[in-house]
C-alpha cells in the first residue's frame, strides 16, 4: 500500500468520524419516553402496619422499657384465649416492629410481596425471629395486605461480659413475598379515554417535544403539553386499541431531552456537578491559600550528676504560616463547561475552594446557572 493511499484512507476514515460524532451526541442525549415519565395511576402505594416478632434468642425488648410491647403481647394472647391479667409477664424473645411494604401498582389480589421489618423498642437484634400476622394499612386506614414470616436480617450481634461485636443494622430486617396482597386498588388504566404523562424532570421545551414526537408518530393531535410537568395523551378516534396500547406504542419513542443550567453542591462532601448548559460571563477569579503548620519538638531537660533535680520536659513548637496566591486569571465570556472546569483546575483549586469561587462568580451575575446547595 502506498502512503499516498494510505492517507487518504486515514482522511476519509476522520471525515466519517466527525460526520457521525453529531449524530451520536445527539442521539447519546434522546431518551425513551418510559424512562422520563410516570404515567398517571401507575404507581405504587406504600403501605404500613405495627406488629410483633417473637422467637428471638433473649435479643428481644425488655418490657418494663417497652410498655407498648407488654401491652401488645397481652393483647395478643387474650385474643387466642390465654389471660393474662394481672399477671407480670417476663420475656426477652419478644420485639414490636414496624412493618412497611410498596404495594404494586395493579397488585392483585392474592399475589406476595416483599415486606420490611424495623423494631420501635430496645431489641438488639431480630434474628431468628417470626413475624406474626399483621395488617399493612395504606394512608386512608383500609387495611390492603398481610404480613407473616421469618425475618431475614444482614448483620449480626454477639458479645460476652467485656466485649461485643456488631455487624450491619441487626435491628431491620426483610421478608421475601412476606406480604399477600388482600384487597386491589380500584383504578382500570385500560378504560380511560385520556392520560396525563408526568415528567421526573420538569421542563417546558421537553414536554413540547414528547408531545411533538407523540403527534408525529400517531398522525393527528393526541399529545397536548398543558405544563412543564404534564403532558396530556388523548385517545385518538377510531384507534384501534384502548390507552394500553396507545402507551405501549408511544413509551418507545425517543426524546431529546432538555434542562436548565444548574450547578449542584454538596458541602458536606465537597461534591460539584454541573449541568452541559453552565455558562460563564467575562470574570477576573484569583484564590489565596494560608497554611498553617504547628510542630511539637518537646525537649528533655535531665539535671546534673549528683544534683538534687528532677528531669524536666521543656515545650518547643515550631510555627510556620504560609501565603500562597495566584494572579487574577481571566475566564472570557460564554465558555462552556468543560473550558470552566479546564480554567478552574489550571489554577490549582480544591474542590472546597471551588465551591466558594462559584459562588462568588454566581454573586456577581456573571454566572448564568442555578446554584443548589444539598
Amino acid at each position: 500500500m502506498t502512503r499516498t493511499l494510505l492517507q487518504k484512507l486515514i482522511a476519509t476514515a476522520l471525515c466519517t468520524v466527525l460526520t457521525l460524532s453529531p449524530m451520536a451526541d445527539a442521539y447519546a442525549a434522546a431518551a425513551r419516553i418510559k424512562d422520563i415519565v410516570n404515567f398517571e395511576g401507575v404507581r405504587d402505594n406504600q403501605l404500613v402496619g405495627y406488629g410483633l416478632v417473637v422467637g428471638l434468642n433473649g435479643t428481644g425488648d425488655s418490657l418494663n422499657n417497652s410498655p407498648f410491647t407488654k401491652q401488645s403481647l397481652q393483647s395478643m394472647l387474650e385474643r387466642l384465649g390465654v389471660n393474662t391479667a394481672g399477671e407480670n409477664v417476663r420475656t426477652a424473645n419478644v420485639a414490636a416492629v414496624m412493618v412497611t411494604a410498596n404495594l404494586p401498582a395493579f397488585g392483585t389480589q392474592g399475589s406476595r410481596m416483599d415486606v420490611s421489618v424495623a423494631a420501635l423498642g430496645d431489641s438488639n437484634s431480630l434474628q431468628g425471629g417470626t413475624l406474626l400476622v399483621t395488617p399493612l394499612l395504606a394512608a386512608d386506614g383500609d387495611v390492603y395486605a398481610i404480613a407473616q414470616g421469618p425475618v431475614l436480617i444482614n448483620g449480626f450481634s454477639a458479645g460476652g461480659d467485656a466485649a461485643s461485636i456488631v455487624s450491619g443494622v441487626p435491628t431491620t430486617g426483610r421478608i421475601a413475598n412476606g406480604g399477600l396482597i388482600e384487597r386491589e386498588i380500584d383504578f382500570h388504566l385500560g378504560s380511560q379515554t385520556s392520560l396525563r404523562l408526568a415528567l421526573r424532570n420538569p421542563d417546558l421545551t421537553t414536554a413540547r417535544r414528547i408531545a411533538l414526537a407523540v403527534n408525529d408518530f400517531i398522525g393527528a393531535p393526541t399529545a397536548t403539553p398543558e405544563d412543564p410537568a404534564t403532558v396530556r395523551v388523548t385517545l385518538p378516534p377510531g384507534f384501534n386499541g384502548n390507552i394500553v396500547d396507545l402507551l405501549t406504542d408511544i413509551e418507545q419513542l425517543m426524546v431529546e431531552t432538555d434542562q436548565t443550567a444548574k450547578i449542584v453542591i454538596d458541602e458536606n462532601s465537597g461534591i460539584i456537578v454541573m449541568g452541559k448548559d453552565v455558562r460563564v460571563s467575562s470574570v477576573a477569579v484569583a484564590q489565596s491559600n494560608l497554611t498553617v503548620t504547628i510542630a511539637e519538638n518537646p525537649n528533655v531537660v535531665q539535671p546534673l550528676p549528683f544534683a538534687n533535680g528532677q528531669t524536666a520536659v521543656e515545650p518547643n513548637t515550631t510555627l510556620n504560616a504560609n501565603i500562597s496566591d495566584t494572579a487574577l486569571a481571566v475566564v472570557n465570556e460564554s465558555v462552556t463547561l468543560q473550558q470552566l472546569v479546564d480554567g478552574l483546575n489550571a489554577l490549582g483549586i480544591s474542590p472546597r475552594d471551588l465551591i466558594a469561587i462559584l459562588q462568588a462568580i454566581k454573586a456577581t451575575g456573571a454566572l448564568q446557572a442555578e446554584i443548589e446547595v444539598l
